[in-house]
């Protein structure tokens, strides 16, 4: 039994190895395939013979990242993120083009983003950032735009007690935290027309909770700086709170727009047929100025062709922000150069005309302004 048990292992031992040498030399030879199928030289022979720029046999993790374009956007809570999600959606082409919006800490901050962060190719960025253009000459140089986005009103809600923007000078104004559009726009708003508040920059949610309950007695006005309607404003608010009229002084021409709100965008703070004129800020679709024979150039060129072809599904049908229908594709955005392949684009494009939506708004306000006598 002892000698039988010892062949029957031993016969065990050869079969075992058998099969192993069986297996290795299948998976040397499946290994040996997968090696050839990936080499980039192979890959790229293989894709200029291709009559049709068929794609199909390169691997699943080069096709995928081939035409992926990251957009940073904004905090979750901002409209950006909004904007670019259905920008996602739109452009969507499976392999051929898609769009990764990224959470980021915020429009601002979105600059940095685009400048230094890996994978990050395009970016939602307000207009008034060409203020660090100077200062920062890397931004000048290796940012630019794809085209005018949506503007994003100021809302300065204010206690009782609070009038006009002038009783705001040596009162507590909260401007959000740092990297939001508040707490860039807001300051430079406030500077310019020699208000002379006490700036804060705890988050927006908690310093409007203690100015509706009262715990803080300090904070006289919080400002938002985002497209209407804002949620926070769409509930109850305790008797007296308002907003703040934001003048539309000259000082304020080379980056901002005249704008307002309204009864309709806030039937609880604005009374029916009444109107708060207030600014707002463009914001912008930006691109990373990327070196003409670089592969993330050709990349940004297929993403700007795919946003101009589908923009009209944006505008038009239901769904997405309305503010998608102010977008002009060939509006100049000041003190900005317009990325390659929009120009080249809109060179083409003879039939696209300059926006009147933001110039009839202005004339309203000129013709509202006169009619007071200021």
């Amino acid at each position: 039994m002892h000698t039988s048990s010892v062949i029957k292992h031993a016969k065990g031992v050869i079969i075992c190895f058998l099969l192993a040498l069986i297996t290795t030399a299948f998976s040397g030879s499946v290994d040996s395939t997968v090696a050839q199928e990936q080499d980039p030289a192979t890959v790229l022979a293989q894709l200029a013979q291709s009559q049709n720029g068929n794609a199909a046999h390169l691997p699943i993790r080069d096709r995928m990242n081939r035409w992926t374009i990251g957009l940073a956007s904004g905090r979750i809570e901002g409209a950006p993120l909004r904007f670019a999600g259905e920008l996602a959606r739109v452009l969507d082409d499976g392999d051929k083009m898609r769009v990764l919006p990224v959470v980021t800490r915020g429009v601002y901050g979105n600059v940095n983003d685009l400048l230094y962060l890996k994978g990050i190719d395009t970016a939602i960025i307000y207009s008034d950032v060409v203020e660090e253009f100077n200062k920062r000459p890397a931004i000048r140089k290796n940012i630019n735009y794809v085209a005018s986005l949506f503007t994003a009103e100021i809302h300065v809600i204010a206690r009782p007690d609070i009038k006009t923007l002038a009783d705001l000078k040596g009162k507590v104004v909260n401007f959000n935290t740092f990297g939001t559009p508040a707490a860039y726009t807001g300051p430079m708003i406030f500077k310019r027309l020699h208000i002379g508040a006490i700036n804060s920059f705890i988050p927006n949610p908690v310093a409007v909770g203690k100015m509706r309950k009262g715990i803080d007695s300090n904070i006289a006005a919080v400002v938002f700086v985002s497209s209407k309607p804002l949620t926070p404003f769409l509930r109850s608010w305790p008797k007296g709170f308002h907003f703040l009229r934001v003048p539309y002084d000259k000082v304020l021409k080379d980056y901002y727009l005249p704008s307002m709100l309204t009864h309709e965008d806030y039937p609880e703070l604005i009374p029916e047929g009444k109107r708060v004129l207030t600014v707002s800020v463009p914001a912008v679709l930006a691109a990373f100025n990327w070196e003409h024979n670089a592969d993330r150039y050709r990349r940004m060129g297929r993403f700007v062709r795919y946003f101009f072809k589908r923009l009209h599904i944006l505008q038009t049908k239901p769904g997405y922000h309305p503010k998608w229908k102010n977008v002009n594709l060939g509006a100049n955005v000041p003190g900005w150069n317009r990325c390659p392949t929009a120009t080249e684009i809109l060179k083409q494009k003879k039939e696209i005309k300059p926006s009147v939506t933001e110039e009839e708004l202005l004339q309203e306000f000129l013709r509202w302004r006169k009619s007071r006598g200021k």
